[in-house]
């Protein structure tokens, strides 16, 4: 039979972890904040402005992604509470043991709340434009940066998120140079703002067969669902279109289609050639840059521009924000939160979950 006063203790600080966790997620605000969307919604010309709908639609999701996953633990305690003193006073054993065993799933359900609690920056919510590009390590480098792009899309849809390629370019010998993707999904930005900076690969080398070091540098952006307030000037714009190309299938493309934007002022570079419609193109990589620049913006105000944007940082030795080490060993380990784990196989195939949450934990508590 287990412990009794380890239970109650265990039961003591969950309920204690979901009342501060009630406060800091504001669930009455946000109750009555689906409330009133529910009457806004509920009226009987409520789509005939589809854009002002939309909004709405997004916010009630926004507000039910918070508050229903908090009710659902909070139930589950309660009910648990109630039949654990229940199976105490009818001295059910058997029963209290199996209670029992539930109870001790809780800590873990709470920490899920936990790090809902930390994706709580303005855009956090929003889905985001996320860019992989090479540093140092030639050939090794293009390898690693296809590596990095398998090991996040396959995050990707584990979480259930849309991952849509906008550009790529390929490496000369292998791999890629970078590419440029849009991932849209709920909390897509505040969880992949943890991957921003430069990404170190230890291993033997296929190309040269010995121990080489190769550098790649991620960089994620918000996709603004509201307007942006950023006027940019047309003659502040290079704009070059050249003939789309990849590695066939839907890549190929005889026109020349493909859009790059240079914006002077910044020298912010987008690439964009997915849909076989120069215009099209053409109004995505706006929009890209739009976000950029109002994310540099943004960061620039917070004086943070410079810790958080890979741009800033030499995509080489000594800035690397995380390690990958296939030889002589094998280990992950973020720079940042400390956090690591030997099983790199297992990171490689997209179980970064683990180290988002450290990071997060460790952000809010620089």
């Amino acid at each position: 039979m287990r412990d009794i006063a380890e239970i109650n203790a265990v039961l003591d600080d969950a309920g204690q972890r979901l009342d501060m966790l009630h406060k800091t997620l504001k669930i009455t605000d946000r109750t009555a904040e689906i409330k009133t969307l529910e009457e806004k919604m509920a009226a009987a010309n409520f789509w005939s402005d589809q854009e002002e709908a939309m909004k709405i639609v997004n916010a009630m999701k926004a507000a039910r992604a918070t508050v229903e996953p908090m009710q659902e633990v909070v139930v589950n305690y309660n009910d648990l509470k109630e039949l654990y003193e229940m199976a105490q006073e009818e001295g059910d054993d058997a029963s209290l043991e199996e209670i029992c065993g539930q109870i001790d799933e809780l800590p873990a359900q709470i920490d899920k709340l936990e790090t809902l609690a930390l994706l709580s920056g303005k855009h956090d919510r929003e889905g985001c434009f996320f860019s992989i590009h090479t540093g140092a390590g030639g050939s090794d480098a293009c390898e690693w940066a296809e590596m990095l792009l398998r090991m996040y899309t396959r995050y990707f849809e584990e979480r259930g998120w849309k991952c849509e390629e906008l550009s790529m370019v390929e490496g000369e010998e292998a791999g890629i140079r970078g590419v440029e993707l849009r991932v849209t999904g709920e909390y897509a930005f505040g969880s992949m703002r943890s991957e921003i900076g430069v990404h170190r690969l230890v291993r033997i080398s296929p190309f040269s067969g010995r121990r080489e070091t190769s550098f790649a540098a991620v960089d994620v952006t918000p996709d603004f669902q509201d307007d942006i307030d950023i006027e940019i000037e047309e003659k502040d714009l290079r704009i070059d279109t050249y003939r789309a190309g990849g590695k066939g299938g839907q890549h190929v493309n005889t026109t020349d289609s493909a859009v790059r934007i240079t914006h002077l002022p910044s020298g912010i570079v987008v690439a964009v050639q997915n849909e076989r419609s120069q215009h099209a193109n053409k109004a995505t990589a706006l929009k890209v840059l739009q976000a950029r620049l109002h994310a540099r913006a943004e960061q620039e105000r917070l004086d943070e521009a410079s810790a958080r944007n890979a741009s800033k940082s030499e995509n080489a030795w000594g800035s690397q924000i995380r390690n990958y080490v296939m030889h002589p060993y094998q280990l992950v380990k973020d720079l940042r939160s400390g956090h690591e784990t030997g099983d790199i196989s297992k990171v490689m195939d997209g179980e970064l979950q683990a180290f988002i949450d450290a990071y997060l934990r460790w952000y809010v508590s620089e």
